[in-house]
């Protein structure tokens, strides 16, 4: 028998398309709330350095997404109510006041997210009412997995061969077979929050990449696979660093859910079948079993992957905290032009390609020696994809603390530079005060002579950074 109603509370899974949650409150009630509550810790609060928890660029990107999700809510005759506060008291407050006898969610994994998962369970126990968790993060369910959580391989290649060819991807969940009700007539559904209200300049301020939402996360999906067959250069393309089309950009929408993974999982078995099989179309399902990887190591390690000494509890003590030399890397100062245009599209767009993001890693850690947490955080800021387990996973792997054979991740910042921007068009699209320079001289304006850099518009320490390292360790 069904109950007259239930809410789902919608968290990183902004999307009706293949969303358990849905599904199993359309299965059991007559009558659903959508809630979207812009916690107030995370849009407001601060990272244990300082830095905004939620810098403008998702921040926008997830009012943008909430948008898209009202609309597509209001076509099937609902809405989403929107708030600003705590979720754990807003939705425990409309539980009761709608008489609804379930909540349903995403299950999250991370510290953070369960805390408020834990209080909200609290609150509802308090008045007989029950948080029901789903399942939408991962391309495989863990119910499915040849081993129990606690037993999965420390190593992804390990982790990969177990899976990747005896576990098969469920089918997505047919979001057109849902039923949602009506909405509630005497509910005020309430404004969705601008940049404002959260501290932040208009987005107009900056470069903007990327829309939010499921209608511009299944485009994108159309674009990348049928309407330009890019996949099918996926992986000869994915190490590019400037235009939008080097690689699927999918991260962006696979973060907050806009974008289910089983969806992109068999979208592709579906363009194999019809149009070409390749070491790229193959590629792209490999980099979300590193998803599900980098998530099952959070599930597995639980805090581990947040503190300085990682997965494997290695301690590393030459790391410091200098503020004056993060300082210079984290506004894209130091003065080694491939380091400084990835933190300058950064910081201007909220988005650097995978192979930027390793190299200004590799140069925190091992060239700088700072301390690892402070890049993870301040990529946890900025990034519009930012997935807590993606991000601090790839981080304990560059510093030497995760999961990785290998104990000496280093990258020749120069040697990366010459491979992957051989004329120097993207450091110049990044740092126009260096355009003049040929591509043998852009990398390494230190090595020229101030005469001949004098003569192309370069004055070092005026209108571009001395070296804060010695550019000769790269020879």
């Amino acid at each position: 028998m069904k109950s007259d109603t239930a809410i789902v509370w919608f968290r990183q899974d902004l999307r009706l398309h293949d969303n358990e949650a849905i599904w199993e409150a359309s299965r059991n009630a007559n009558r659903i709330i959508p809630v979207y509550v812009f916690d107030e810790r995370v849009f407001k609060g601060e990272t244990s350095f300082g830095f905004k928890k939620t810098d403008v660029f998702r921040t926008n990107f997830i009012i943008e997404s909430i948008q898209n999700l009202r609309r597509l809510l209001q076509k099937k005759n609902n809405d989403v109510l929107v708030r600003i506060g705590k979720p754990e008291e807003i939705l425990a407050e409309i539980a009761n006041q709608f008489n609804a006898s379930w909540i349903y969610c995403n299950r999250e994994r991370t510290q953070e997210e369960v805390d408020v998962q834990n209080a909200l369970e609290k609150n509802l126990w308090l008045t007989g009412k029950e948080l029901r968790y789903t399942r939408g993060k991962m391309l495989y369910y863990t119910a499915d997995l040849p081993f129990p959580i606690t037993h999965t391989p420390d190593v992804f290649t390990h982790f990969r061969k177990e899976v990747e060819k005896f576990i098969k991807v469920r089918e997505p969940l047919p979001s057109e077979l849902i039923s949602l009700g009506e909405k509630v007539s005497d509910l005020d559904y309430g404004a969705i929050p601008t940049l404002s209200d959260f501290g932040h300049d208009d987005i107009g301020a900056y470069a903007q990449k990327f829309r939010g939402g499921e209608t511009e996360a299944l485009s994108r999906l159309r674009y990348y696979l049928w309407e330009t067959d890019h996949v099918a250069s996926y992986k000869k393309t994915r190490n590019g660093l400037l235009g939008m089309d080097y690689s699927s950009k999918f991260s962006v929408y696979l973060s907050q859910g806009c974008l289910s993974p089983k969806t992109v999982y068999h979208e592709i078995k579906k363009y194999e079948e019809e149009r070409t099989a390749n070491d790229s179309t193959y590629w792209l399902t490999f980099e979300l079993l590193w998803r599900d990887f980098f998530r099952l190591m959070g599930k597995k390690h639980g805090n581990a992957i947040f503190q300085k000494n990682g997965t494997l509890g290695v301690s590393n003590k030459t790391l410091t905290e200098d503020r004056i030399k993060f300082e210079k890397w984290a506004s894209g100062n130091t003065g080694i032009p491939f380091i400084d245009a990835n933190m300058k599209e950064l910081n201007q767009t909220g988005f650097m390609s995978n192979r930027g993001r390793q190299n200004v890693a590799s140069f925190l850690v091992n060239d700088l020696q700072i301390n690892w947490l402070m890049g993870a955080e301040y990529f946890e800021s900025l990034l519009i994809d930012y997935d807590p387990c993606s991000n601090y996973g790839n981080w304990n792997y560059i510093a030497g603390v995760g999961s990785d054979p290998r104990t000496d991740r280093y990258f020749n910042i120069y040697s990366q530079a010459k491979r992957y921007d051989p004329q120097g068009s993207y450091v110049k699209a990044w740092l126009p005060q260096l355009k003049k320079l040929s591509e043998g001289e852009v990398h390494l304006p230190d090595r020229i002579s101030q005469e001949v850099l004098k003569n192309k518009g370069v004055q070092l320490g005026k209108n571009y950074p001395k070296a804060i390292v010695n550019s000769e360790k790269w020879n």
